[in-house]
């Protein structure tokens, strides 16, 4: 047991590191941790049931690791029936508990929860400290030097410093692996006809993870998801098996097809290991050199490998600092003043839009869509149709369990919804439906016609391309890598543009509008 005024070390529910530095350097002989599941955290949002269950075991197994290590940990499971519902109530009642010489926290990930941390030190008597979180290749600090006064702050610009910060994919005299830094081009393959992928790793789940989908079921039975079947990695052991699975299997082949999409094959050559990433239980340096270990034996592509690479040192760590450095105020950003309500479909799946019912699909049963899925139909969908930011941003951060507000929000608002006016990326993601037909053989079954533009049986895409093109025309006419479209739209003359404009009207007029409560309490 620990000695008489430890240190309390609350550690939150995406900090499952054995590593963190709020437990490096500490004794064992006078600490105590403090893990908390927090009705608040659970409920803000209405989660998906897998997503609460994921968070829940991954801590539950992470506690028992550190006691199997050697600490003491004080966890507040939310059955107790004491429990606060709030990390601020559930910290205070473990000073009651402990009388902690010092609290000693590292930072969240999440700006509402830094908030709450922040006011630590004028709530508690005892001495509070907060450190940075150095899980991640870029503190908070140092993207804000970097994005100081540029007029843009464009990811590519970022990832070639981190490129040159890491060594990763760098030749001796510093110069970018096979000549040039980025193989995105090699990258946009579509898929093979019968195209499959070795199956990810599937963990059956253990009897803290069976407790864990009990408490879900039956404190939760009312939040989107399907517990039907439950396969994430909820350990450091299982996330590392899972990471050998994709290295050996699929790494391979992931760069070529990482755009692709098939019907009913939900993971391809996807990694599948952003959940165990987001929670802490790999070590984004330590997957970085794996992949590049995979290429300097001969054992995957360069095209793969760096766009393994990027995703990760690139546009994760560039999402984050992204995230702090607009925090207050990105969540709100409206640049296209977009005021639809989110359509029914995306909770329901009830659409005869092939891609958007085979997507909403995978969300629901396995809370995943990769990353294509969610950019170019998802979000493609809720772009064109003009859908309030505030609305799919509560979605996504549903429905995804590697959905935290600080990778989600930028990708969401500023990605998929160009809701930031171009702070992030240099143009709108909107693409009619010959982008899903080339990448995908979602059209093939579709009850749409890909190939027919306006009317009866048209893919739906195709006139709301040019429905968001035109409303938007003052604003997108000017940027240099939209500004073309127009001349193909001016070309097709009055009668047809009305033709675009009427079609997508009325299929906007189809659409049914989610009742309030999906995402969050409306009472």
């Amino acid at each position: 047991m620990p000695s008489a005024n430890p240190n309390l070390i609350p550690i939150l529910g995406d900090q499952l590191t054995l590593g963190l530095a709020s437990l490096r350097g500490r004794s064992k002989d006078d600490t105590v941790v403090l893990m908390m599941e927090v009705w608040d955290e659970a409920t803000y949002v209405r989660h998906h049931k897998q997503k609460i269950v994921l968070i829940f075991s991954a801590m539950r197994h992470f506690a028992a690791e550190l006691r199997d290590a050697g600490w003491t940990v004080d966890y507040v499971e939310l059955a107790d029936d004491a429990n606060s519902g709030s990390f601020t109530g559930e910290v205070a009642r473990a000073i009651e508990r402990h009388d902690p010489r010092a609290v000693q926290v590292v930072e969240a990930g999440e700006w509402r929860v830094q908030q709450a941390i922040e006011e630590w030190p004028d709530k508690f008597a005892c001495e509070v400290r907060i450190l940075p979180d150095d899980r991640f290749l870029c503190p908070i600090a140092d993207f804000r030097d970097w994005a100081e006064d540029r007029e843009v702050l464009r990811m590519e610009h970022f990832y070639r410093e981190m490129r040159r910060k890491t060594g990763l994919l760098m030749t001796s005299d510093g110069k970018p692996e096979g000549g040039e830094w980025n193989y995105d081009s090699e990258n946009r393959k579509p898929p093979r006809d019968g195209m499959s992928a070795p199956e990810r790793a599937k963990f059956e789940p253990d009897d803290i993870t069976l407790a864990c989908i009990e408490l879900v079921e039956d404190r939760f039975a009312d939040h989107f998801g399907s517990l039907d079947r439950f396969e994430w990695p909820v350990t450091r052991a299982e996330a590392e098996e899972a990471a050998d699975r994709f290295f050996a299997e699929r790494l391979a082949d992931f760069g070529a097809y990482q755009d692709a999409m098939v019907h009913g094959e939900d993971d391809l050559y996807h990694s599948m290991l952003s959940t165990s990433l987001n929670l802490g239980l790999l070590d984004p340096l330590d997957l970085c050199r794996r992949a590049e270990q995979a290429y300097r034996d001969g054992e995957a592509p360069l095209n793969s490998v760096e766009g393994f690479i990027r995703q990760i040192i690139g546009w994760r760590e560039y999402v984050r600092g992204f995230y702090w450095y607009f925090m207050p105020g990105l969540e709100s950003d409206n640049a296209l003043n977009a005021q639809r309500g989110l359509p029914e479909f995306y909770w329901t799946g009830e659409t005869d839009m092939r891609c958007l019912a085979d997507c909403v699909r995978s969300t629901r049963e396995n809370a995943h869509a990769h990353h294509i899925q969610r950019l170019m139909v998802l979000g493609n969908f809720a772009l064109l149709a003009g859908v309030k930011p505030r609305a799919v941003q509560d979605w996504y951060l549903v429905v995804y369990a590697d959905a935290y507000e600080w990778v989600e929000l930028p990708n969401v608002a500023a990605m998929v919804l160009y809701a930031d006016g171009g702070r992030l990326a240099s143009k709108p993601y909107a693409a009619s439906g010959n982008y899903i037909n080339r990448m995908s053989d979602y059209c093939k079954d579709c009850a749409y016609t890909v190939s027919r533009k306006t009317g009866d049986g048209a893919c739906p895409f195709n006139a709301l391309y040019w429905h968001f093109m035109d409303r938007h025309r003052d604003r997108l006419e000017s940027n240099h890598r939209v500004g073309r479209v127009y001349q193909n739209w001016d070309r097709m003359g009055a009668e047809r543009q009305r033709e675009y404009l009427a079609s997508a009207e009325a299929f906007l007029d189809t659409l049914t509008p989610a009742e309030p409560g999906w995402a969050r309490d409306t009472a």
